[in-house]
């Protein structure tokens, strides 16, 4: 036999569910730390210098053909 379940009960519980599973994402998203945050930046621009710097044409010149 199935067992019986208080709706009310339910829906608030899948309420709460989903407050702690945004939550989980806010923390991973906004947690992070100032030098955290400035780390990944500066990785980020690196990255994106190196890339720049290694292409064939450079942003604003004209193409020769």
């Amino acid at each position: 036999m199935a067992d019986i379940v208080n709706l009310r009960q339910a829906r608030k519980q899948k309420a709460r569910d989903e407050k702690v599973r945004v939550a989980e994402q806010n923390r991973a998203l906004h947690g992070r730390s100032k030098a955290e945050k400035q780390r990944d930046r500066l990785i980020a621009d690196k990255s994106d210098k190196f890339v720049a710097g290694h292409r064939r044409e450079k942003p604003g010149e004209p193409s020769e053909r």
